[in-house]
């Protein structure tokens, strides 16, 4: 692509303020628009948007041209060219192109951010695979209902069925870790979106909620409890959402998103693609483990806290998150574990799971509410805490869990009885009988006439 002319560098100036705008107001980019954005393209991109706007899916290049690609330059082809040795590479009325847009691409133009999600939780979404989820959506459920639900978020093995068609069983997908047939893991676009490539799509709390939603993992519902939700809704027409800088204390300063905290950049901090780089814990497992390097991690989320609370605030709320976490372990699922392991171990079941009632009771307890319980004290959602938390996981517990075991096994819940986290299974004192016994008489009984 030649070096434009400094006529036509005013002229495309011009129309970039006025693509600004188009953008600022949500108006389509007007023909004359698109024609002169693309005639500052290669002649590979050129060629793909004269098609696309007369034929196969012209709004793509709408798209597009309300995009930040637009205005420097970058094309379809620079983005869709693909060796000719990669799977899924097929010829394409003469450029060797594919339809996937994979890090890799995206990599060549943005390598850091490339690099940063490669080694993030993202990238190894497509784990999956090999864990229980995987098995309760491809053998339980099914295989069409997995690849239309575990694999929309966490990615799935994307194959070539020949000639650069790829296989319908496994595409369309925009797993955050799908394996990709050019051998990188992940999908800028799940987040970016194409063929915009907007940054405010990826920094709105919305795309995340894309995933991050439902009984086992509901961040986007517990982060529209919150106040942080609750402010960014209220304020969100001074997000400068749009703005190519986003620091925070800076480009805006009303209230934070997912990105604000997981992602984005302080006066302190530099913006990551590794959203895992400020987690201390890692809440997903049966038992909750801290991560690896967890104090710098730490560190790291609450200088992000700091741009709006004081030390002491945000020191005290680890102090409660952290006790929220411990509890549910120490009282509920270590001793669900160790009941499982002995019923296990005594043929009582088998290794094999979801084949039995106590599996899905057992699953549900740690994988669902125990979950919520320890994210909605992470993002400050006390309901989520509380009566989609806590009081779920002691119902189960002990109305479900306990019994099924004791009717397996009698005796193998007895350690549990005896503990003193569990001492009001002895049942109450005659004291603490009567005071519950006033408070619902005091606040419910209608009063004397």
């Amino acid at each position: 692509m030649g070096k434009p002319s400094s006529g036509f560098t005013v002229l495309l100036l011009i129309t970039i303020l006025s693509a600004g705008a188009s953008r600022a107001q949500g108006v389509p980019a007007a023909v004359q628009e698109i024609s002169k954005l693309a005639a500052n393209t290669s002649k590979e991109s050129q060629a793909c948007i004269t098609c696309h706007r007369a034929g196969a899916a012209p709004l793509v290049v709408e798209q597009w041209a309300v995009s930040r690609h637009a205005e420097v330059g970058i094309g379809c082809y620079e983005c869709h060219q693909a060796d000719k040795s990669r799977p899924d590479a097929f010829d394409h009325f003469g450029p060797s192109i594919s339809v996937m847009v994979t890090p890799k691409s995206c990599g060549t133009c943005h390598a850091q951010e490339a690099t940063q999600f490669e080694g993030s939780h993202h990238a190894q979404a497509g784990q999956i695979l090999g864990s229980l989820d995987n098995v309760l959506g491809e053998d339980v459920e099914g295989p069409a209902a997995a690849a239309m639900g575990c694999a929309k978020c966490h990615g799935s093995v994307v194959k070539v069925a020949g000639k650069g068609k790829l296989d319908p069983a496994t595409w369309p997908n925009e797993g955050i870790g799908r394996i990709n047939p050019d051998g990188s893991k992940g999908s800028c676009s799940v987040c970016h979106s194409r063929h915009t490539f907007s940054l405010a799509i990826a920094r709105q709390p919305e795309s995340c909620g894309y995933c991050h939603l439902g009984p086992d993992h509901p961040q986007a519902e517990i982060y529209d409890e919150s106040k942080h939700g609750v402010t960014y809704r209220t304020l969100i027409a001074q997000m400068n959402l749009n703005a190519s800088s986003w620091v925070l204390g800076k480009d805006y300063s009303v209230a934070p998103t997912c990105d604000t905290c997981h992602m984005g950049a302080t006066s302190k901090l530099a913006s990551t693609h590794d959203v895992g780089a400020r987690l201390s814990w890692n809440l997903r497992p049966e038992i909750a483990i801290k991560q690896k390097d967890w104090e710098k991690k730490r560190d790291a989320m609450k200088s992000v806290c700091a741009n709006c609370h004081a030390s002491d605030w945000v020191n005290n709320f680890y102090i409660q998150f952290d006790n929220v976490v411990d509890l549910g372990n120490d009282k509920f699922f270590k001793p669900a574990r160790e009941i499982m392991q002995k019923l296990e171990q005594a043929g009582k079941i088998s290794n094999t799971p979801f084949d039995a009632p106590i599996k899905w009771t057992y699953f549900e307890l740690w994988h669902h509410q125990g979950r919520r319980a320890r994210m909605g004290a992470s993002m400050n959602g006390p309901d989520y805490v509380q009566w989609h938390g806590f009081y779920e996981i002691a119902k189960i517990f002990y109305s479900d869990f306990l019994p099924e075991a004791e009717h397996l096994l009698p005796g193998v819940t007895a350690s549990v009885k005896e503990s003193s986290a569990h001492q009001w299974l002895k049942g109450l004192s005659a004291e603490q009988r009567q005071k519950i016994r006033e408070y619902y008489q005091k606040r419910y009984e209608q009063p004397p006439e």
